[in-house]
C-alpha cells in the first residue's frame, strides 16, 4: 500500500472504457493513494464495463453518463457530481476519438467532419470539462490529460489524431495560464505505446512497440502502473509548482534524434 498522498481528495475520471484503459490505471493509482473518485461513462454499451471495474473498489463509487461532445450532458454530469460532493480536487481527461477511416491512409485525405470530430472530442472536451470543474476546485486542484508523441512528431497512420493531440497540448498551456491564479494546475502525460483497445486501432501498433524496444534509452515503452504513478505525482503536492507541462513517460524515446 503506497502512501495516502491523495487522502481527502475527490477526483473525476473521464475515459475509462475497460480494464486496459490508461484511465483505469491512473484511477486505480489515485484510489490507492487515498482519493475518492467519480467516473463518467460515454454510452450505455460502456456502462457495464465501468460498473464492473468501479465495483472492485468495494464501495459505492458514483458513475454517471456523460457524452463529452454534448454540452447538456456535461452540465447534467456536473449537477450530479454536486449531489455527491461540494468540491473537486482532481480531474483526469483520457478521451480521444477519430473515425477509423481517418486513422488509415494519409492525413491529406482527412475529411472536414473527421477533423472536426477528432478535435471536438479529443481537445475541446478538455476545455468544456475544465470550465465546469474549475468552480468546484475551491482549494485549487490538478487537471491531468493524456497525450502522445504524435502531437509533436509525425507518427504514420496517427494522422488527424496527432493534430488533435497537438491542440490538446496547446489547450493545456492556455488553461494552465487561465486557471493558475485559482491554484489549479493543468498538465499532460505523454505515454509511450501501451497495449490498450484504442491503440489496437492504430495501424502498425506492434511495429511501434518493437521500435521503442530498439530505440528508447530504457529499451522499452512504459507500463500502465508507471502511468498511474505519474498520475499520482501530478495530482499530489509534490507537483505543486508544475503546470502547463507535457511529462513524457515513454522510456526516454522522446529525447532521441535517431
Amino acid at each position: 500500500m503506497q502512501q495516502q498522498v491523495l487522502a481527502g481528495k475527490t477526483g473525476l475520471v473521464f475515459g475509462v472504457a475497460n480494464k486496459r484503459s490508461i484511465a483505469w490505471a491512473i484511477a486505480k493509482a489515485w484510489k490507492e493513494a487515498g482519493a475518492r473518485l467519480i467516473f463518467n461513462y460515454q454510452a450505455e454499451r460502456i456502462k457495464e464495463n465501468v460498473e464492473e471495474l468501479v465495483g472492485e473498489f468495494g464501495d459505492k463509487t458514483p458513475f454517471f453518463p456523460c457524452d463529452v461532445s454534448k454540452d447538456d450532458e456535461i452540465k447534467t454530469f456536473f449537477e450530479k457530481v454536486k449531489g455527491e460532493t461540494d468540491h473537486v480536487d482532481l480531474m483526469l481527461h483520457s478521451l480521444a476519438f477519430a473515425p477509423k477511416e481517418a486513422l488509415e491512409g494519409d492525413f491529406l485525405s482527412t475529411t472536414r467532419e473527421a477533423f472536426r470530430t477528432a478535435h471536438d472530442i479529443s481537445a475541446y472536451s478538455l476545455v468544456a470539462l475544465a470550465r465546469e470543474a474549475a468552480p468546484m476546485m475551491t482549494n485549487g486542484g490538478s487537471i491531468v490529460a493524456m497525450t502522445y508523441y504524435g502531437a509533436e512528431k509525425v507518427v504514420p497512420h496517427y494522422n488527424v489524431m496527432g493534430v488533435a493531440k497537438a491542440s490538446l497540448e496547446a489547450s493545456t498551456r492556455y488553461l494552465a495560464y487561465d486557471l493558475g491564479p485559482k491554484k489549479i494546475r493543468v498538465n499532460c502525460i505523454s505515454a509511450g505505446p501501451v497495449n490498450t483497445l484504442a491503440a489496437r486501432g492504430i495501424s502498425g501498433f506492434s511495429l511501434m512497440l518493437k521500435h521503442y524496444q530498439e530505440r528508447a534509452p530504457l529499451k522499452r515503452s512504459c507500463d500502465p502502473s508507471e502511468l498511474g504513478a505519474t498520475g499520482v505525482f501530478l495530482a499530489s503536492d509534490g507537483a505543486a509548482a508544475i503546470t502547463g507541462q507535457v511529462i513524457y513517460v515513454d522510456g526516454g524515446y522522446q529525447i532521441m534524434g535517431l
